[in-house]
């Protein structure tokens, strides 16, 4: 049995979870050159790649791995794992609006198109203001610009979002950013 890698990382913006980009630096360039060669040179199955995703321009909490059991677990639809993300929004949200943002949320919105995706129903999620330009949204679905798309249906934009938790682990809030833990259990 091959050696299980898991690594928990605070990306920051402008860096890409694939394994190759001509625009940007990737998140595997953040990593020492002995974990960047399994991400090419280690057969299917055994590949470190990412869980999930973050957008370019999305920072936070991104996990890393060889074990496609646990990513599986993380990643399938079926097991609604929890995201949480801190959304920074353009515009300020007043509290009457804000009431009604979390309680729409609560039963699921219509998500606009955007860019390769057609308008779509977002499955309920959970909205908490931490004020008037701040919340944390917690997501169990992956669609393509998820949380930028429910802001987009209240005639807002997200200026900045960064995962905090996923399923189980969170941010260490003294990790910075590019930085990242190394364990070889999933438990961190």
């Amino acid at each position: 049995m091959p050696f299980k890698i898991y690594i928990l990382m605070n990306k920051p913006r402008g860096v890409v979870c694939s394994a190759v980009s001509d625009r940007h630096r990737t998140i595997y360039e953040l990593l020492p050159a002995d974990l960047q060669n399994l991400v090419q040179n280690v057969k299917r199955g055994e590949r470190l790649h990412t869980i999930g995703r973050l957008d370019a321009d999305t920072s936070g909490l991104i996990l890393l791995t060889n074990d496609g059991d646990f990513s599986h677990s993380l990643t399938a639809p079926e097991n609604k794992v929890e995201k949480v993300y801190k959304v920074t929004l353009e515009q300020r949200v007043v509290p009457p609006v804000q009431k009604k943002m979390i309680e729409e949320c609560k039963k699921g919105v219509i998500l606009p198109p955007e860019k390769k995706a057609l308008e779509e129903m977002a499955a309920p999620c959970s909205l908490e203001f931490l004020s008037e330009e701040e919340c944390l949204i917690t997501l169990t679905e992956g669609k393509f610009h998820e949380v930028k798309r429910i802001f987009m249906h209240f005639g807002n934009r997200v200026a900045a979002l960064k995962r905090i938790k996923f399923g189980p682990y969170s941010l260490p809030p003294d990790l910075a950013e590019g930085k990242y833990l190394q364990k070889d259990s999933v438990l961190f």
